[in-house]
């Protein structure tokens, strides 16, 4: 089958075309033709090698696939030739709290991804596709879907009416976006560029800020809610915006650290703020398939569509890459699989 692959390290010019092979499924596997991937952030650390835990020799790429099950093993109960899927990011944790064997196999980091005409998969590790969605929506599910499932519900836990401040316009913030929206949560979005900001507007934000024109754009979130702070700030860009983070939060507020754009060092915080404010700093990768399920369920109920701001070709995959990299997003870059 056709695939590409890439080395740890070796950069986003490392990607090379390969005539990959797939075993038949075992007992409870399912071999998933892949019609979409897209990508995430961790997908340019893993070209850089600088991913958590990342080995030496060149997998498949991606971790986010939306496919059709087209063999099944002998014992396969949940899903049927023809079943439209989507693969969970963590094919172990499929529910309950972490464990380092539950997120232990992540495909395009520990093992073989999706970049390909073919996934094999337990199916313990798949979800059915929403029926209003097509394969290069779906595929938008599984990492920043859940992540910002997790942070807003799972751990968040918000109500409606809860303040969330959202970071950039990735696809993380974008998705969590119309989480927010339709769960009644108000909203505070942030961006660089009043145009995405606008766009922002139409998917339902409730308030914007442009950090180029307000650096220090913890104050206006403090002004906008009049003094109080937000209930949950999605924390994606590390060392430099933690600790306005931190600062835009309520006192007995969460901090949910979710990346680190800008690096993963550690900012010059001081515990005062975090210790005085009551606050809590909490680290989010991803979550369970349990969660991915709820994540389902809830964009089928809503109709929600992910924002997909660009679609390229099987063979443009590189150039997929260097557009995420560039920063001109506005929610999700895809690569189209299939012809």
């Amino acid at each position: 089958m056709n695939a590409w692959k890439l080395k740890p390290g070796a950069g986003i010019s490392g990607l090379k075309r390969s005539d990959a092979t797939i075993r038949s499924p075992g007992p409870t596997e399912v071999v998933v033709r892949v019609h979409a991937a897209s990508l995430n952030y961790r997908d340019l650390m893993y070209a850089r090698g600088d991913y958590l835990g990342i080995g030496d020799a060149p997998l498949i790429p991606l971790c986010d696939g939306a496919g059709e099950v087209v063999e099944t093993g002998r014992d396969v109960r949940r899903f049927k030739p023809g079943d439209r899927v989507v693969n969970t990011y963590f094919p172990r944790w499929i529910d309950g709290a972490p464990a380092p064997w539950k997120v232990d196999g992540s495909p395009g980091a520990k093992v073989d991804g999706v970049l390909a005409e073919r996934f094999l998969v337990d199916e313990t590790a798949l979800a059915m596709i929403p029926a209003h969605l097509g394969y290069e929506e779906a595929c938008t599910l599984s990492c920043v879907g859940v992540t910002a499932w997790n942070a807003l519900f799972a751990d968040g836990d918000t109500k409606p009416g809860s303040t969330v401040v959202l970071l950039g316009t990735g696809g993380v913030s974008i998705f969590a976006l119309q989480l927010a929206r339709a769960a009644g949560l108000r909203t505070i979005i942030t961006s660089s560029s009043d145009e995405k900001l606008e766009r922002a507007q139409k998917l339902g934000a409730d308030e914007t800020i442009n950090y180029r024109a307000t650096p220090e754009w913890q104050n206006e979130v403090l002004r906008l809610t009049d003094g109080v702070g937000a209930d949950i700030v999605l924390e994606i860009g590390g060392r430099d915006t933690l600790p306005r983070s931190v600062a835009a939060t309520k006192m007995g507020g969460l901090v949910s650290i979710i990346g680190g754009v800008s690096s993963f060092s550690a900012p010059e915080l001081g515990l005062l703020p975090v210790i005085g404010g009551i606050k809590r700093l909490h680290g989010i990768m991803v979550g369970s398939r349990s969660m991915l399920d709820e994540v389902v369920g809830l964009v089928s109920t809503h109709q929600i569509r992910p924002v997909v701001d660009h679609v390229f070709g099987f063979d443009d995959a590189p150039a997929a890459y260097r557009y995420l990299e560039s920063g001109q997003h506005f929610g999700k870059v895809v690569v189209r699989i299939d012809a």
